[in-house]
């Protein structure tokens, strides 16, 4: 299907996000998918975003992005394996769900490889310098060993789903520099925290490029809705404590979805 055929239900589809999602009968009719499958980690499943029904440890939210894309576009075969925790070796697993049919695939990942975890651990209970350096540490790991490992999902994906658009999307960055409020991080670690989501944005970037995908950055989506701002489309550190540092339900909607619209065309 050429982008052409989507100008229609793009502009529908770009309606609805300003309604925050809500559907319509006549948004059936705009899609140009058959089939779209969502893979990844808790960025695409919508740790964060609450209405998680029954996927278990896998917080699949129905605010997540990959649903809301699916119920604003009218696609009728929508599947989400996306999951909270999800390594690219997790992805591997996941893509069995796609098969020759599917002709959309969205997924995000890299980010639990790279050890996002261990590093906000280290921002909250180490110094400015012990951020720094496990931020460092976690750069390099996406620099020199991440990329393989995504080449290998990204071949999968394409193998089990040759003529599919694939779109892959990145991660926002966590703080505004400057920005005033009770996060209990300093600047400086700030800094480094934002310098890790840049990396993973150009590592990914360039190997969804290499597979003849289409990198989605929500950087600039989310730039002056970090945490910290004075519109967080992010949470800080919460309960449940896996839902900190992921987007919201506003994150979701106002972020990620419209990222990939646009980059869907």
């Amino acid at each position: 299907m050429v982008k052409g055929s989507r100008l229609l239900g793009t502009a529908m589809i770009a309606a609805l996000a300003l309604v925050g999602g809500a559907t319509t009968a006549g948004a059936v009719e705009t899609t140009a998918y058959d089939s779209y499958v969502a893979l990844g980690d808790s960025y695409s499943s919508g740790v964060g975003a609450g209405d998680y029904g029954d996927s278990g440890g896998c917080k699949r939210s129905a605010n997540a992005y990959p649903q809301l894309y699916a119920d604003a576009a009218g696609v009728g075969d929508f599947q989400s394996v996306a999951c909270l925790g999800a390594r690219t070796d997790d992805v591997l697993t996941q893509a069995d769900s796609l098969s020759a049919e599917t002709d959309l695939v969205t997924l995000s990942v890299g980010g639990n490889d790279a050890g996002f975890t261990d590093v906000m651990i280290a921002c909250t209970t180490s110094s400015d310098q012990g951020c720094i350096d496990r931020v460092e540490e976690a750069k390099s790991y996406a620099d020199t060993t991440l990329p393989a490992a995504l080449d290998e999902v990204y071949a999968k994906v394409r193998a089990n789903s040759p003529d599919a658009e694939v779109y892959v999307l990145g991660y926002p960055r966590f703080y505004e520099i400057g920005g005033s409020c009770n996060a209990g991080l300093s600047d400086t670690k700030r800094e480094a925290i934002n310098s890790g989501a840049d990396t993973l944005a150009e590592v990914t970037e360039a190997r969804a490029a290499a597979a003849g995908f289409t990198f989605v950055d929500v950087r600039d989506e989310f730039t002056g809705h970090e945490i910290c701002s004075d519109d967080w489309w992010l949470n800080s550190l919460t309960w449940p404590v896996d839902e900190s540092y992921h987007p919201n339900a506003t994150g979701q909607a106002s972020g990620y979805l419209p990222a990939l619209q646009g980059a869907i065309g």
